[in-house]
Parts: structure tokens; C-alpha cells; sequence
């Protein structure tokens, strides 16, 4: 499934957009104080009170391709077509509905907002009711120097400053969301300069590809954070009945334990960058030791996210008692060898009723 794209706020800051050239995925970055003097750029910090890789993720960079093709900053594909931000998500719709603050990345000036517009996936609200409100709930922040940041996709009813404001860095602008043109909870996070797009990772380099010096406008400390990481695991987790993936999306079938006599056992994982030519491999252990079930699957098509799962109907003595465990691998060649891109592991106890 194609994931809608994030547009710029235009009724909130008028700037025209422009995709700059890739940056390299393998050269060093340059420090973060290059970066800050670079027109003045500010340095970012992270824009969410969340933790990279375990409570959220960053789901899609910046597209560095002018044409129809993607490419993100590490010359991976982990973006889609005319794509201008940073989407830094949580995992399901209860942690958004927790509430995960978004925080400003840098100090400046409130320079717009907009509030009340509902957190309603964009494939039930449909794309012709936003009438240009593609972004939903969004704050956008003047630094001064012609640098912008934009914070879509807001919570309704979340944004905590107005215009006019002065805010420092790591302030609360209002909460993560599912508003606008987004269909999984989110934050997309621009930042132009001079009306011109600008990826955070990249810095404004001269447009000499892949093998061009990165000057990062991350601050320094958070740099090792950020490592890119092109998949990743969102959700995984035992269920006793086939699962669907909008259930689970939302926060259902997260049992973490069963009777001996449940109907089914099964093991499902919810990923994110899948490449064609992957491996995916489950395994589910029994209490003894043994494999109840092992399944391998070579992946046909990039994917942007990936449901899927194993499972086995009770047998007629019903289950063993005890802990079972579901593990689950992705592979993908790299570098001559298959490496593990993602990886995850999780217990569910099984009981006497």
C-alpha cells in the first residue's frame, strides 16, 4: 500500500519547494557547528519526546530524486516520490492516543498555526474532504535567516502556543496526531531555508550525489541516535484467532497469555521498510524446546509496511502448558552477505483454564 504524502502548509507560510541533490551514505558528516554556519542553519534536536528505534521511528525521509524515481539521504529507497520531510512515527494508535509530545527543534517564533482538524485516517476521511488542509494540525516556527520548521499531522486539539510566541528549543508545540493527509500516527517534520527544502540529514551541500559531504543540521549529540536504519519492527505479539492488522494497529490482540484449550496460537509482526529479495523468517518454540511452527518467505516487492504472521489450530489434546516463543528475522543481502535489517522476539505464557 502507498502511504499518502505530507504536504507543505502553504495556507500558513508561502514558500516554494525544491528537492536538492543526494548526499552520500557512506562519507563522515561534517560537526553540527559546520553545520549551524552554514547561512545560519540551526542546530535541531530531536523534534519529539520519544526514543528513536524502541517508541518510535522514522518511517520516511526526505526524496532526494527530482524525477519520478525516490532516493532518501543514504542513498536507500526508505522515502516515496516528491516527498519533503522528515515522518517520524509511534508505532500503533493507542501510544499516539497516549500522547507523545512534539517539541520545538530549535528557538524562534511561532509563525502560524492550525488546530481542529480531526484525527481521522486519511483512507476513511478521504483525501477530497481536506480541501487543501493536507497537513492537518501543524505549527510552523521562524529561526530567523530564512530558516522555517513545520510540524504537521498535530493531535486536535493539542497545539499549546499561538502566533507570536517565542519558544527555545525541546518546548512543547503540541502532541503527535493522525490529522491531515496522514494515514498512520505521525509527525512530519520540514525544514526549509529561503523557501527551499532542506533535508536535516543532508544540510546544504553542493549537488554532486552520492559520494558529496554530508553537513548534517542535527545537533552533534543526537547524531548517533539518527543512524539511518532502513526497516524496523512496530508491532509483534501473540493472538488467539487469525489477526487483523487495522485491530492491531489500533491496539487489539496484544494478549500475553492463553488458556490450553484457545482456539489458535498465533504470532504476527508488523514491520516497516521491506525490500524486495528479503527473507523474512517466523518461528514460534514450544515449551519443550521444540519448533512448533518455522515458515520462510521471500518477499516479492518493496513494501512500505508489512503485516504478516504464522499460526496453528489447537491440536486435539490441546496446548502444552507453559512459555512459548515467537521469533521473527529479516534478512536482505548486503555487501556480499544477507544481514538482519529487523529482528524481534516475544513470550506469551499458555495456562490451564
Amino acid at each position: 500500500m502507498r502511504l499518502q504524502p505530507c504536504l507543505w502548509l502553504a495556507a500558513l507560510a508561502s514558500v516554494a519547494l525544491a528537492i536538492i541533490a543526494p548526499a552520500s551514505a557512506d562519507d563522515a558528516p561534517a560537526s553540527a557547528d559546520d553545520a549551524a554556519s552554514v547561512s545560519g542553519a540551526p542546530r535541531l534536536s530531536l523534534p519529539l519526546a520519544c526514543t528513536i528505534g524502541e517508541t518510535c521511528f522514522i518511517q520516511f525521509h526526505v526524496d532526494l530524486d527530482e524525477g519520478p524515481d525516490i532516493l532518501d539521504y543514504a542513498c536507500g529507497r526508505l522515502t516515496y516520490d516528491g516527498h519533503h520531510g522528515i515522518d517520524i512515527r509511534v508505532p500503533d494508535l493507542p501510544t499516539m492516543r497516549a500522547g507523545v509530545g512534539v517539541l520545538a527543534a530549535a528557538e524562534g517564533m511561532i509563525r502560524a498555526i492550525r488546530d481542529g482538524e480531526p484525527d481521522i485516517s486519511v483512507d476513511l476521511r478521504g483525501r477530497e474532504s481536506l480541501e487543501g488542509r493536507d497537513a492537518g494540525n501543524a505549527v510552523v516556527v521562524d529561526h530567523g535567516g530564512g530558516w522555517v520548521t513545520q510540524y504537521s499531522h498535530l493531535m486536535n486539539g493539542s497545539i499549546v502556543v499561538k502566533p507570536g510566541d517565542q519558544v527555545q528549543r525541546g518546548q512543547l508545540l503540541g502532541k503527535i496526531g493522525l490529522s491531515g493527509r496522514s494515514n498512520f500516527p505521525h509527525l512530519d517534520f520540514q525544514v526549509h531555508h529561503d523557501g527551499q527544502v532542506v533535508d536535516p540529514f543532508v544540510g546544504q551541500v553542493a549537488p554532486t550525489g552520492c559520494n558529496a559531504q554530508r553537513t548534517p543540521l542535527w545537533d552533534e549529540s543526537i547524531l548517533g541516535v539518527l543512524a539511518y536504519r532502513p526497516s524496523g519492527v512496530l508491532i509483534a505479539g501473540f493472538a488467539d484467532e487469525r489477526p487483523d492488522k487495522v485491530v492491531v494497529r489500533e491496539g487489539g490482540e496484544r494478549a500475553l497469555s492463553f488458556t490450553t484449550d484457545a482456539p489458535m496460537l498465533v504470532f504476527y509482526v508488523d514491520t516497516f521498510g521491506v525490500r524486495a529479495g528479503d527473507i523474512e523468517e517466523f518461528l514460534v518454540v514450544a515449551p519443550d524446546g521444540h519448533a512448533l511452527i518455522h515458515h520462510r518467505n521471500v518477499l516479492d516487492k518493496d513494501g512500505h509496511q508489512r503485516f504478516n504472521f504464522i499460526g496453528r489450530k489447537r491440536p486435539a489434546a490441546g496446548w502444552q502448558p507453559g512459555v512459548y516463543r515467537g521469533e521473527y528475522r529479516l534478512t536482505r543481502d548486503g555487501s556480499g552477505k544477507r544481514e538482519i535489517v529487523a529482528a524481534v522476539v516475544r513470550e506469551a505464557i499458555v495456562a490451564a483454564p
